[in-house]
């Protein structure tokens, strides 16, 4: 390989790596020269390059592969869920059904708000007062924080706890946002597989070990999963995680009054850094950015400064309208009904599948998303094409993995519309799309 890298310093070193990236002398995936190759080149000692090499990674340009060297990072791109096609059925969305939904705009009208001013509390009393309902069947230990949503959440906790280059813990395959928000802010993924219960223990305690200083589990309604952690994997994780108490455990639970599964605690008593992430978007509807965040006194105080440093609050006028709503006996009604339609839904698309034998979910359904595992010799990329072809939209599940290396075969399929003559046809398309590739 030529040598595109200069420098007699550390800094002169990482900015030449840096300019080299940038013009495309270096491309995502090239590995760098071997430390001793490039100080031999360059006529420094070892522990420069070295050095300069650890400062790139920190930095988020590169990745360490172990034995496999120190290779140029990905660029900071996100993946995206495709968009359904205006002509297809759309089971490609993973939006709740807006019929399930209450009127945002008769709330926001009854809501009790008073305009607020500079100095006042970040949590709305309102919504503070409504908290036990969102936490019912979760203890509140800690401090209570209100923030722009689940996604921002964690963006903000993981930016109190870690530095760039730091690993973090997920599930795999991953809720898009949350890969996305660890590769944007410089840390590394680290894929913990999935079954039917949960994440699985043994993938686990093997990231933990090669040290991830956080770790992201989704409690309920698992996207694109479609799977609830089960009581026991939970008791598993918990006593897995009591051995590493500095690390920031944070239970993503965006399900939670969805949910026909019981929320089952994953944070050991001994953690020093934890949160409880439960956000409304699921029942309340997308548009109010508002979730509540439930952290020991040391995380909230920092997401509590995060939050002041930038968008010292989150609007009154939306954290009243979701606590009117949390406390309104039609919209409990309602956020009711909508659990028993989307458990329904979803068991529609397992019947069908179950009963055409072409295909199978990850475990029992929750949420409004299901995970359909595909035989090896059927790509989820052709066979998610093929559906395309015939009308159909659903996700490809190579999106979701956390790298190429620990991609599982399959598609993600939104249930929250679902009827049973659509689980029907498709399913028969799913059939014919897969023979065909």
């Amino acid at each position: 390989m030529c040598v595109v890298i200069t420098g007699q310093t550390v800094n002169a070193i990482v900015q030449s790596a840096r300019d080299a990236i940038v013009a495309g002398r270096l491309r995502p995936g090239d590995s760098l020269p071997p430390i001793r190759e490039l100080a031999v080149e360059l006529g420094v000692n070892r522990n420069t390059v070295a050095t300069a090499y650890r400062q790139l990674v920190s930095l988020g340009a590169a990745d360490t592969r172990g034995r496999g060297g120190t290779v140029v990072a990905d660029r900071l791109q996100p993946g995206s869920e495709l968009a359904a096609p205006a002509d297809a059925v759309d089971l490609a969305g993973g939006n709740p059904d807006p019929d399930l939904l209450p009127d945002l705009r008769a709330a926001i009208a009854a809501a009790p708000y008073r305009p607020t001013m500079y100095g006042t509390s970040a949590v709305a009393p309102a919504l503070r007062a409504a908290a036990p309902v969102l936490f019912g069947d979760h203890p509140q230990e800690g401090e209570l924080i209100a923030t722009h949503g689940a996604v921002d959440a964690m963006e903000r906790l993981l930016n109190t706890h870690l530095v760039r280059g730091d690993s973090v813990a997920v599930e795999n395959p991953c809720f898009l946002a949350s890969v996305g928000t660890i590769r944007v802010n410089g840390y590394r993924a680290l894929a913990v597989e999935l079954d039917e219960h949960g994440m699985r223990p043994d993938h686990l305690a093997r990231v933990l070990d090669e040290g991830a200083r956080a770790v992201i589990v989704t409690c309920r309604g698992h996207n694109p999963g479609g799977i609830a952690l089960s009581e026991a994997r939970a008791g598993e994780l918990r006593a897995l995680l009591e051995r590493y108490p500095e690390v920031l455990v944070v239970e993503d639970d965006h399900f939670s009054l969805l949910s026909v599964h019981d929320y089952h605690r994953v944070i050991p008593d001994n953690s020093r850094h934890w949160a409880v992430v439960r956000s409304v978007a699921k029942f309340l509807g997308p548009d109010l950015r508002v979730a509540l965040v439930d952290a020991d006194p040391t995380t909230a105080a920092a997401l509590d400064a995060r939050l002041r440093s930038g968008r010292p609050w989150v609007s009154h006028l939306l954290q009243t309208t979701a606590a009117h709503l949390l406390t309104d006996p039609a919209t409990t009604r309602l956020i009711a009904t909508a659990r028993g339609e989307y458990a329904r839904r979803a068991r529609l698309l397992v019947d069908q599948l179950t009963t055409r034998g072409v295909a199978s979910t990850l475990g029992p359904p929750d949420g409004i998303n299901a995970w359909v595992d595909l035989p090896d010799e059927s790509p989820a990329e052709k066979v998610s094409t093929e559906l395309a072809r015939r009308g159909w939209a659903v996700q490809p599940g190579t999106i979701f993995a956390v790298d190429d290396a620990t991609q599982r075969n399959g598609l993600r399929v939104t249930t929250s519309r679902l009827d049973r003559a659509t689980a029907e046809q498709f399913t028969t398309a799913l059939a014919d799309a897969i023979s065909q590739v």
